[in-house]
């Protein structure tokens, strides 16, 4: 098993018995071991495998190629400079030869993109920028955002990757970028051997708000409007699941809400004061947090953020490296410090998990938690999705009732993203998850890997 941490650790580990074989370490570039600019988190969400090699992420948007056995660093890729913002935080996809990379910073104003890379030589086969000059007014393509915060998803069947795209820059302030802002805020789809757009479907155009898509989107097969066919369903920090044409980007349903909703749309105001608290708040909806889908019922489980935000803008924003382009501010309620009580509409529930029909957009079933939580889930063709939360249960829910199944309680947050295999010499059925490592949102802190089995 193949574990990462930030900031940019990876360790191979014996998974039946938890021995650590070998550790690597990189160093990010800039002061103290750290990139210079660095949003958000110290993360790392793990590496994609192509025979005897790994391939992982670093904060610094560099990729490195890694001996599996021994541990060696076999070659690096440097995607972007530090220093203009850019950092990478995704797992990258190693598909047909390729490795598919991204870019996050947008809170630093870089200019986004898509790319593939060479998986045995580490050169770069091409790379598709989310800001298209040709699409944006005046010179706001050059720091308009666009990052690629989370994983991609390809479908082999197609040759296409769909990529989550994030938030327009300056975030807050939507004025010095006139027009829909293309492809922020969207599921764009790409030609995987050429990287040209397909389509695109922006779900806050021209948004003011930091409602990135950023969680990984999800493919399957599904009867709509009377036929079987491929969708593409994305959770968005707007608070609603998309379900989306996979060849053309058709909005086939949008989900009643998984979260709550409270003035949206509504403008930033010049003070903190001034502005009406705003549900789903910076952080979302759902956030980076991977989806998951179970075929056994058709739903997607989602784990959302439910908290509200005020927002602020700034009059002239400026792109003036190494502060972070805003064009304002926000606060979020709880963490920072908010000006004045929490709305009454708000039910005090910090992050709920759902199930969602994608095909009708029905929440079935909920299950709220009044502490902060990161992370996804994991649904399984036995009936039984895992996931965890901030108060540090991890859990076995009925797929189809939502009813809890089982639990474990962890001395820390579980903020990382369930996994499962099946040894066959041990004859075992393994689950594991991470705690810990919390990041921005964290309720408790540490660092344990738990890996529960059943017997075959």
């Amino acid at each position: 098993m193949y574990q990462t941490n930030g900031p940019d650790v990876l360790r191979a580990v014996n998974a039946r018995s938890g021995d650590v074989l070998w550790t690597y370490r990189y160093a990010p570039e800039g002061d103290d071991g750290q990139p210079a600019l660095l949003c958000c988190g110290s993360n790392n969400r793990g590496v994609a495998v192509l025979g005897d090699t790994l391939y992982m992420t670093t904060l610094d948007a560099s990729v490195v190629a890694i001996d599996r056995y021994t541990g060696q660093q076999q070659w690096r890729y440097d995607s972007a400079p530090t220093d203009e913002g850019y950092s990478a935080t995704w797992a990258p996809v190693v598909y047909d030869g390729s490795i598919l990379n991204g870019s996050a910073g947008g809170e630093y104003g870089i200019r986004g993109f898509v790319e593939s890379i060479n998986a045995d030589s580490g050169e770069r086969e091409w790379r598709t920028w989310t800001t298209p000059k040709d699409q944006w007014i005046g010179d706001s393509w050059q720091h308009g955002a666009a990052p690629n915060w989370m994983t991609v998803t390809v479908d082999s069947e197609t040759d296409t990757l769909y990529a989550s795209i994030g938030n327009a820059g300056p975030d807050v302030n939507g004025i010095v970028r006139p027009g829909p802002n293309v492809y922020t805020v969207a599921v764009l789809a790409l030609d995987t051997a050429s990287g040209d757009v397909q389509w695109y479907f922006q779900e806050s155009p021209h948004g003011w708000w930091d409602w990135d898509a950023s969680a990984p989107p999800v493919l399957f097969d599904a009867e709509v409007d009377g036929e079987s066919q491929r969708v593409v369903s994305h959770a968005g920090k707007t608070g609603w699941n998309y379900l989306l044409g996979a060849e053309d980007g058709k909005l086939h349903e949008r989900s009643d809400e998984f979260c709550q909703h409270l003035n949206m749309w509504s403008l930033p105001q010049d003070n903190l004061e001034d502005t009406p608290w705003i549900m789903p708040s910076a952080d979302g909806g759902s956030e980076w947090n991977p989806t998951s889908y179970s075929r056994q019922t058709g739903n997607v489980h989602v784990k959302a953020m439910n908290y509200p935000s005020k927002f602020q803008w700034d009059e002239d924003p400026e792109w003036n490296l190494p502060a972070q382009y805003l064009g304002g501010s926000f606060t979020v309620y709880p963490t920072m410090d908010d000006p004045g009580p929490a709305p009454d509409e708000w039910n005090r529930q910090l992050a709920i998990f759902s199930a969602v029909d994608p095909v009708s957009g029905e929440v079935v079933w909920q299950d709220e938690w009044d502490e902060f939580a990161m992370g996804g889930s994991m649904a399984t063709t036995t009936g039984l999705t895992f996931a965890g939360n901030g108060a540090g249960e991890f859990i076995a829910y009925d797929s189809e009732t939502g009813e809890r199944l089982w639990q474990y309680q962890f001395d820390a947050s579980v903020n990382g993203s369930p996994m499962s295999w099946y040894d066959p010499v041990v004859g075992k059925q393994y689950v594991a998850v991470q705690a810990g490592g919390g990041g921005l949102r964290s309720a408790t802190d540490g660092n344990t890997v738990g890996v529960f089995s059943l017997e075959g």
